[in-house]
């Protein structure tokens, strides 16, 4: 508040001010001017403390940031479960093809040891 009352002039006036008052009283106005994570043309620009608007936009973009990351970080996720699940269904159809090598290497056998017999009994 200003005073209109007169100080004598052989005293020295202080006048004493913040410029940005309202995010260190506040900890709900600190907002980080970067986020490690995100590309450099992506991160938020630095709000006009003065301005409601760009308050209000610098959080929104912050918010969106964020859910970016998250979702980048879900998807890094999915890929590697993606490509698990590709190793495992690759080496079951191993395991699968395998195992039909075997029953057929069996069944070869039978059919051979069958073809002597009758060859035997039509001999």
């Amino acid at each position: 508040m200003i005073s209109t009352a007169r100080l004598p002039a052989a005293q020295p006036i202080r006048i004493a001010f913040r410029v940005d008052d309202s995010t260190e009283d506040n900890p709900e106005n600190t907002f980080p001017l970067e986020l490690p994570d995100l590309e450099k043309q992506l991160q938020p620009h630095p709000p006009c403390h003065i301005s409601k608007e760009s308050m209000q936009l610098f959080k929104q973009h912050c918010r969106i940031a964020k859910e970016y990351q998250e979702v980048k970080k879900e998807i890094t996720l999915l890929e590697q479960r993606k490509q698990e699940l590709i190793a495992k269904l690759e080496q079951a159809e191993k395991e699968n093809v395998e195992e039909k090598a075997v029953k057929l290497g069996l069944e070869y056998k039978e059919l051979t040891e069958e073809n002597q017999s009758l060859s035997l009994a039509y001999s």
